[in-house]
């Protein structure tokens, strides 16, 4: 990668489209995008507050910026909502790969809601290529069965099978509850994504030691992934308190402040991301 030392396990304080189009092409192994949804959500500015046709023009423009990036191996992940994913999907399908369409059921509970529709409790998450040949580690994300199931198991047809020892294939609905302001992993950002979540996308779709991009970094959870998984990031973040907010997280993770029973309690709640 060209002049790597200038982006590198760094975070930029700018608009990402001001900056994208000068990172060397077929750079990145992985690209996590959580743009705003174009539901008028407060970031601080105006940045989710575009009109439907502004908002599609606006997603396609950083998408094209963002692909010629992405390495023939790699993958992109972005987070959307119902009302503008057919949109989104149908341009990047005219771009790339379209491997999965993964719902991340938020575990809202069933409390009021509208009356004039089913309420909407789900995030939708595409996963696109850029090739054939794009990365993917099943294994690393595997989910451990429990030890009722691997006891029912015993019969001989299953002696020896590989999938009953290191777990299985983790579906396309990823049921976890979103972050309550009183959970410990919270930040001060209205959209933060859980990390459990962001650790199963970079374990499966990026190499260890390979390159993360992060257009709309917020709170940093994907940094905090990278850094917790030996992955390299590139990140951009436009607001400068969230900005702030990310290199403070940074350093309690570099400094080992990070709190290691909370880490190991996300590692021992994976087998309920299903």
């Amino acid at each position: 990668m060209k002049n790597e030392i200038d982006w590198i396990d760094k975070v930029f304080n700018m608009d990402a489209l001001e900056r994208i189009e000068t990172l060397p092409d077929n750079s990145v192994d992985l690209v996590i995008a959580d743009p705003p949804y174009g539901l008028g959500k407060d970031y601080g500015n105006d940045s989710d507050k575009r009109k439907y046709d502004d908002f599609l023009k606006w997603t396609e423009k950083w998408l094209t910026l963002i692909i010629p990036k992405i390495k023939q191996s790699g993958n992109l992940y972005i987070f959307t909502t119902w009302r503008y994913s057919p949109e989104i999907f149908v341009f990047l399908k005219s771009q790339m790969i379209m491997i999965n369409e993964i719902i991340w059921d938020r575990k809202v509970p069933s409390m009021g809601g509208s009356t004039r529709r089913f309420s909407s409790v789900h995030d939708t998450i595409g996963l696109f290529a850029k090739s054939k040949d794009y990365y993917f580690d099943i294994d690393s994300v595997r989910i451990p069965y429990d030890e009722e199931t691997k006891k029912a198991r015993t019969r001989s047809i299953f002696v020896g099978k590989k999938w009953l020892e290191v777990g299985y294939n983790p579906k396309d609905i990823w049921s976890i509850s979103r972050l309550h302001r009183i959970h410990s992993e919270r930040e001060d950002h209205p959209t933060q994504k859980p990390l459990g979540i962001i650790e199963r996308m970079i374990k499966a779709s990026c190499p260890k030691n390979g390159i993360v991009l992060d257009p709309f970094a917020g709170s940093g959870t994907t940094v905090a992934a990278c850094l917790l998984n030996n992955r390299h990031y590139i990140a951009f973040e436009i607001n400068p308190d969230y900005y702030k907010t990310i290199l403070d997280r940074i350093e309690r993770i570099r400094a080992n402040a990070f709190d290691i029973g909370h880490r190991e309690n996300i590692t021992d709640r994976q087998p309920n991301l299903t």
